[in-house]
């Protein structure tokens, strides 16, 4: 890997968990609806990610919240269960000519279809997760299951529109020698 992927990769994620502790915090649609733009950075890492790393940076970035959030590691849980089932979703989306092995997860790239079905289900099985587990019971399991909802899809349009904004409609090629 060369230098700039690790110094891109790292400000990516100083970013994202600031947002996500100095903004986001605050930010939730009806007492119902939570973005947790922290895992657009687990999302957006290159394809070819060595799994152990990826499971090891989903730990990081879900503790690194907690930690200011005062949860307990339920978004460690979360994000490690993002990281391990990253790999699989991936398997299931390949396109019919394959990934390049420096290819990230952008939507300029992979095309509208591929990004939403890439970002909705990992974000769906983060917040399933995350709001679970933060309940413990099934007596509210409802009203829970609305907060997953509303939850995943208010991230990931937030994601979405990051993805516009941000990230560059050409392909990025990261050099693994």
């Amino acid at each position: 890997m060369n230098s700039r992927f690790g110094i891109k990769n790292i400000l990516q994620f100083i970013l994202f968990v600031a947002l996500q502790i100095l903004l986001m915090d605050n930010l939730v649609l009806f007492s119902t609806g939570f973005c947790f733009i922290y895992i657009a950075f687990l999302l957006f890492l290159p394809i070819g990610m060595n799994r152990v790393w990826l499971l090891f940076i989903g730990f990081l970035a879900g503790f690194t919240v907690d930690m200011f959030y005062d949860t307990v590691g339920i978004h460690a849980a979360a994000s490690v269960l993002l990281a391990f089932l990253r790999p699989l979703v991936l398997n299931l989306l390949t396109p019919r000519d394959g990934y390049d092995a420096g290819d990230s997860a952008n939507i300029h790239v992979m095309g509208w279809r591929w990004f939403l079905a890439y970002s909705l289900t990992l974000t769906l099985f983060h917040h399933a997760a995350v709001f679970f587990l933060e309940t413990i019971n099934f007596q509210t399991a409802l009203y829970t299951i609305g907060k997953i909802l509303v939850s995943t899809l208010f991230t990931t349009i937030v994601i979405v529109i990051i993805q516009l904004l941000f990230f560059s409609p050409k392909r990025e090629r990261i050099d693994y020698r």
